[in-house]
């Protein structure tokens, strides 16, 4: 008897999240074995930030759905119910039999949380890594309710073991996204800047975040940021912020950018152009995640601000500075980014897509009791 193919759903979020799930997707596609099945919400869905289901429509997968049923008020709370809502109905008509999520963000929790709750196995990547805001909370939530764990390296895995977690059901595959970082099938530079109308030679990328539980102090860190920008006279390419609460603050202060010969501002940027563009920047400034782990795989020197990813790095034989959004900080770390020009990989080695499709293929990971229990290790 011929066996079934197992069906795997994807559910992505951000342009972010799809970045680091492609690959696997694609790897999915390919197998006999398995059938993938591509759940799409979010910010992909809002206009001003791009539309980026449009990325996800473009690579052709035999199954998408966009949920253009999903509502996104700006309210992180409200907005995942209605992802658990939307997702719930998706997950009873297809009935799969894993759902994969990414990282840290609404639509991967609500993810977890149907799967957890429908009997449906989860598989979490990158879970056990630490930032410093509101999304840390809600990784280490989506480790708990996750049945199986693809982290990036020994620390992920360390900090799930504290969190409680099967020393069996956690596998090292490392970041999906470097497999397409080390790519050879990068658009080129001269592409990339002629689909964007970029027309600097040197440039830096500015990507810059709402950090939710912070909001009170949003407006002026994000003003003595384009202040600091403008006054430093290099040119940019800056990126919208992510829909969190607090990023109609960020988008009024680009406004003043606009007309600003010294900048170039996008609500978005396809993911291999993104990656190109990035790998020959002068530096990277913000908040991002991007900012402290993209960067360092290709050496470029990146300026880290205030507390979103403050407990993700060392700065250590590192490519990073980290500072406070102040004008004058920042001013000086700009001035110092040719002195951080190092390269470091801790996420792996471009293989994740062939250790994912290894992982699927266990027959472990399709035995393994549904109900979970915590494992308490004794570390009092």
């Amino acid at each position: 008897m011929e066996k079934c193919q197992k069906k795997i759903v994807f559910v992505t979020g951000t342009r972010a999240d799809y970045g680091k799930i492609k690959a696997l997707i694609s790897e999915v596609e390919k197998s006999s074995s398995f059938v993938a099945y591509v759940y799409v919400s979010g910010m992909h869905l809002i206009k001003n930030l791009g539309s980026t289901y449009r990325e996800v429509l473009k690579d052709g997968y035999s199954n998408v759905y966009v949920d253009f049923s999903q509502r996104n008020t700006g309210d992180m709370s409200y907005d995942l119910g209605s992802v658990i809502c939307n997702f719930t109905n998706y997950v009873s008509h297809v009935n799969p039999d894993l759902i994969v999520v990414h990282g840290d963000r609404n639509d991967a929790l609500a993810g977890a949380i149907v799967g957890a709750l429908k009997n449906i196995r989860v598989a979490h990547i990158e879970g056990g890594e630490l930032s410093g805001t509101i999304d840390e909370s809600i990784r280490h939530a989506i480790s708990k309710f996750a049945h199986i764990h693809l982290v990036s390296n020994e620390g992920a895995r360390t900090r799930l073991l504290q969190l409680g977690e099967s020393e069996e059901r956690i596998f090292i595959m490392g970041s999906p996204d470097i497999d397409v970082m080390l790519s050879k099938d990068l658009p080129s530079l001269n592409l990339v800047k002629i689909r964007y109308d970029i027309p600097f030679e040197n440039y830096g990328i500015c990507m810059y975040h709402p950090v939710t539980t912070d909001y009170d102090n949003l407006h002026w860190k994000i003003k003595n940021l384009v202040d600091a920008l403008i006054e430093s006279e290099k040119n940019y390419v800056v990126i919208y912020p992510n829909n969190d609460f607090g990023s109609e603050l960020i988008l009024n202060e680009y406004r003043r950018l606009e007309k600003n010969g010294y900048f170039k501002i996008y609500p978005s940027i396809r993911f291999e152009y993104f990656l190109t563009l990035l790998k020959n920047a002068e530096f990277m400034i913000g908040n991002s995640s991007a900012g402290v782990r993209e960067t360092s795989v290709y050496g470029v020197p990146a300026i880290d601000l205030g507390s979103r990813q403050s407990h993700r790095y060392s700065l250590k034989d590192s490519n990073v500075q980290h500072c406070n959004e102040n004008k004058g900080e920042i001013l000086e770390a700009i001035k110092n980014v040719g002195n951080y020009k190092i390269t470091r990989n801790d996420f792996g080695l471009g293989d994740s897509r062939g250790k994912f499709m290894e992982i699927l293929g266990l027959d472990e990971i399709w035995n393994f009791d549904i109900q979970k229990h915590f494992v308490d290790r004794n570390i009092y």
